[in-house]
């Protein structure tokens, strides 16, 4: 199964409307954001995707109530998802997960460092996209998941 993982868009419309348009070009079946959406009118784009979007709170989400009424899902971190046979631990930033959460998870997704992450520890796959918008280090990334391996691909987007 193929996943989208977008993490830390801060609002940056056109790379968000870049990582969509590469997700329907690899036709992933799920998406994953980590957090840091920032203001529902960054989720108004994330909500143009049509399948699952699994969604978690990150540390500049600070609209909750906005983003809580387009997208009822998100919640915060833990959210544990089972997708193409994997158990998936979502949480914004890997130094909140609980080593219990994360012994139960296969893979394990986060966002907030805007570094990109993609190695195995301890048998688990550990991935943070870095970052969609690119403020921090100037590159606009994501990443896409296949849950066969796992193995996660990281993809460079143009910067608008």
């Amino acid at each position: 199964m193929l996943i989208g993982v977008i993490s830390d868009t801060h609002d940056r419309l056109p790379q968000i409307d870049a990582a969509l348009s590469l997700f329907a070009w690899r036709k992933v079946e799920a998406l994953i954001h980590p957090g840091d959406f920032v203001a529902p009118f960054a989720v108004r784009r994330l909500l143009s995707y049509d399948g699952p979007l699994h969604v978690t709170y990150g540390n500049n989400d600070g609209e909750r109530a906005g983003l809580k009424e387009l997208m009822p899902q998100v919640q915060d971190g833990p959210l544990f998802v089972e997708l193409g046979g994997r158990t998936i631990l979502v949480h914004h930033y890997i130094d909140w997960c609980k080593p219990a959460d994360v012994e139960r998870a296969d893979i394990i997704i986060t966002g907030h460092t805007h570094e990109v992450v993609n190695r195995f520890e301890n048998g688990r796959l550990l991935l943070n996209a870095g970052e969609c918008c690119g403020w921090v280090s100037g590159r606009c990334t994501v990443a896409i998941l296949d849950t066969t391996g796992p193995s996660a691909e990281v993809c460079e987007l143009e910067p608008p």
